[in-house]
This record gives C-alpha cells, structure tokens and sequence, in this order.
C-alpha cells in the first residue's frame, strides 16, 4: 500500500517505521518541508530497503492510507482544509485531545472525540480512529515487554477498518476492532489516562495498553 503521513513528528516516526517494516512506500508531508527531508533521510537510513520519500500534498492523491499524525486540533484544520483531496480515502486520526498544559481534562465537548470531528471536516474521508493508544518509542521498536503492540481500531466502514487493521498486521503489530468511530470518545479517554499515570507509575512513556486472552 501507499501510505501517506501528514506529520513528521515522533508519531510520524513511529509509524512510519513500522509501515516500512511491513513493506509499505511512505510518502511524508509536513508542513515545514526540511522536516519531512530529515524524516525520509534518516528512516531510509534505519529501515532497510525502505520505500520513503518527502512529498507535497498533492501526494495524497493515490494514497490508499492518509495518517493525519497531528496533536488536536490541527489534524482537523488539516481535514477541513483538505477535505476536497481526502474524499474517499481512508484518513486515520491518531490524536488524543488532551489539555496538555494541565493533564486534567480532555478538550473536546462532552459526547464527542477528536476523530468524529474530522469525521465532521471532511465527511467525504473514511475516517479510522487508530493508533492513539500507543506511543512513539514503542511504535518504532513494535513491542513492549516482548509482546507486539495492540492497536485499537474504531471506524464506521468495515472496508476502511480492514485497510487499516491489514497494515497494522503488517507492521507486526495485532489490530483489535473496537467498533463504530464513536468507540473514539472511550478510546481517547483511555489514552488520556495512559498518559496522565506515566509519573505516577514512573513509566517514562514506553507503555503500552494490551488485552490479554
């Protein structure tokens, strides 16, 4: 597949090594070209063989996934803004809207997620909630403790859900289908847990969230 991310951040890193492990092309754009330049250079050092390169945001045009690797509320600028190029792809929000200058409180509207609002931006896009239970490190090694990442995935189409969940099974990693994109709200408010315990149990951010059979 060709998988798009719009994000050169850690998030970007993290899953973009783990798309090129599962032997994906990767397209990087962030909104500062030097950075996507960085990320492209130094994940095709890290991944051998590696498919990567820098793109403009026209590249989203034959992307068969769009990753939106963006803190909230940007990831729904970018949906709004691109919602003409995004209709009918298969986008996956990654964020988690959490007020991060407090840890105290989520920052969308009681009864909503992140990933229903750029659902709300660009209605044309097949929106996937995926990917916001897990961390940046983790990601890039794909697993913790020995076990391979579990990967929550929440959307209303059963076709993009499968998009999404045979990358994950690319990448190594086990994808759990959580449900319709509303499961969103649950999914964001478990991760804002996740984050906001990270002192407390001095985790130093290389957890992970796992269902164990």
């Amino acid at each position: 597949m060709i998988v798009t991310i719009i994000g050169a951040g850690s998030m970007g890193r993290g899953i973009g090594t783990r798309a090129l492990a599962g032997g994906h092309t990767l397209r990087l754009y962030d909104h500062k070209r030097a950075t996507a330049d960085e990320l492209a250079t130094a994940l095709s050092q890290a991944v051998s063989g590696a498919d990567v390169t820098a793109v403009d945001a026209e590249a989203v045009a034959d992307s068969d996934i769009v990753v939106l690797a963006l803190p909230y509320p940007a990831g729904c600028d970018v949906a709004a803004a691109w919602a003409d190029a995004l209709a009918g792809k298969v986008v996956v929000d990654i964020s988690n809207p959490v007020d991060f200058t407090t840890f105290d409180s989520l920052t969308v509207p009681p009864g909503t997620s992140a990933a229903e609002q750029i659902a709300a931006a660009a209605p044309e896009a097949r929106v996937v909630k995926a990917f916001n239970t897990t961390f940046a490190g983790p990601l890039a090694i794909g697993e913790v403790a020995g076990r391979a990442l579990d990967v929550f995935i929440a959307g209303d189409e059963d076709t993009a859900k499968e998009t999404v969940s045979a990358l994950v099974t690319s990448a190594g990693l086990r994808p759990l289908d959580v449900g319709p994109l509303r499961r969103a709200r649950e999914l964001e408010g478990f991760q804002f847990l996740h984050m906001a315990s990270q002192d407390r149990l001095g985790l130093n951010w290389s957890s992970s969230i796992a269902i164990l059979p």
